[in-house]
């Protein structure tokens, strides 16, 4: 269970009736040694940070440069972080059957989710980070990070 705890998290997921839960979500290690574990960090954007693909492990975004004055910095984020998960929107139309046999094309509506970016290209996990900015809600952005004791 101490193990469990140390490479999890809780999460909003969402759920297929559109509602988001609260779940506990495992992440194997990917640094090695066992001296890492999970984070989670919520921010507004912008972050504020500089992510690059770690060298030693391909398809790893790490957190290069974190802005002294940034949101992410006073939400604790750290250069050196490995990044795991993040919420991400996507918009998508919705077209209730009644509006599919009229003809209707139906109305935008968009979700946010986590997203893993375990071997996500840079541009890819990006975009994703950028994404929440369609939040209608305007929440904040959720980062899973592995970090180094």
């Amino acid at each position: 269970d101490q193990q469990r705890l140390r490479y999890s998290a809780e999460v909003p997921i969402l759920k297929d009736m559109g509602d988001e839960v609260m779940e506990r979500v495992d992440f194997p290690p990917r640094l090695k040694g066992g001296k890492s574990r999970i984070v989670t960090i919520q921010a507004p954007l912008p972050l504020g940070l500089v992510l690059g693909e770690d060298e030693s492990i391909p398809g790893m975004t790490s957190v290069d440069e974190v802005a002294a004055e940034g949101n992410g910095a006073a939400a604790g984020v750290k250069q050196g972080d490995i990044v795991r998960a993040i919420t991400a929107c996507q918009t998508t139309m919705e077209t209730p059957t009644w509006q599919l046999l009229a003809g209707g094309i139906g109305q935008p509506k968009t979700k946010r989710f986590m997203y893993s970016v375990d071997g996500r290209p840079l541009e890819e996990v990006l975009d994703a980070i950028g994404s929440n900015r369609m939040d209608v809600q305007g929440r904040d952005v959720w980062l899973v990070l592995e970090r180094m004791d």
